[in-house]
């Protein structure tokens, strides 16, 4: 899809932001692969890391290390001191970190002429978790249709091609990091903000997208299967709470999917409209 997007535009270059997490990591192998298999110079490969104050020590240098040893052009712009600034004037503590990450992405693709690259999977577009017009926005996202339980294991296949390498250690380092927006102050350079313990378990909702969108289970019928399915995991009373904070989400927060990025359709369920 990213090559194709390529071709058509006639651009070479693009621009991803690198958090040092699962979602990145992989957008950024589709970028490598895409300008391997078209010939393209992968230093047109503009990979920026933006630190700010929930950023480990960990998740930034797993970023730096991917950039590296992948050949693409490494760029670290620190955005504490722009956000202080927006703090000074309104306070949204972790939209305007968003918000400036995709500003600085925007801006570089406008610099280079190049694309930005969008990062979001599609659990994360199912619950309605980005920042709109933050994370939420790019010029072509190629994870968009690709659940976050299958992300895991794409960045784990792609780790066994290069087995014994450098590479294959920061991409088992960062599928052993905690999920997390990385939004809220580190402590001890530790994660603080997990992801799976505000919105749920990613296993339990990607199972509610695929039974609820493929086949329009209702939500009596999708929780007595998930009930089955997970049943050596999760008691019913778990289930339930993170089902009716599924539907919530996902009804409430379609007017981000009203005006998402262009991406592939990967798999059997996709949501862009």
């Amino acid at each position: 899809g990213l090559m194709q997007r390529l071709k058509a535009t006639h651009i070479n270059k693009v621009v991803i932001g690198i958090s040092g997490g699962l979602d990145s990591t992989l957008a950024l192998l589709v970028c490598v692969m895409a300008f391997e298999k078209l010939g393209y110079d992968k230093k047109n490969i503009y990979a920026i890391t933006m630190p700010c104050f929930g950023t480990t020590s960990r998740t930034k240098n797993n970023a730096l290390g991917l950039m590296e040893e992948l050949g693409v052009t490494s760029q670290t712009v620190n955005i504490a001191e722009v956000v202080r600034m927006q703090f000074k004037n309104i306070v949204t503590y972790e939209n305007v970190q968003a918000r400036e990450r995709t500003e600085i992405l925007m801006n570089k693709a406008n610099q280079i002429g190049g694309l930005v690259i969008g990062t979001g999977d599609l659990s994360e577009v199912a619950l309605g978790w980005s920042t709109y017009n933050g994370d939420h926005m790019s010029m072509y996202a190629v994870n968009v249709s690709v659940p976050k339980t299958l992300v895991r294991y794409l960045v784990d296949y792609v780790s066994s091609l290069y087995k014994g390498q450098v590479l294959e250690t920061i991409l088992q380092d960062v599928l052993d990091t905690p999920v997390s927006p990385e939004l809220l102050p580190q402590e001890d350079d530790k994660i603080v903000q997990k992801t799976e313990d505000i919105v749920g378990p990613y296993e339990l909702h990607d199972f509610f997208i695929y039974h609820m969108v493929r086949f329009g289970d209702e939500p009596r019928k999708l929780y007595k299967k998930a009930k089955l399915a997970f049943k050596d995991k999760y008691n019913k009373d778990t289930i339930k709470k993170w089902l009716r904070l599924f539907y919530w989400r996902f009804f409430s927060q379609q007017f981000k999917r009203s005006c998402i990025p262009d991406g592939p359709k990967v798999g059997s369920v996709a949501l862009s409209p």
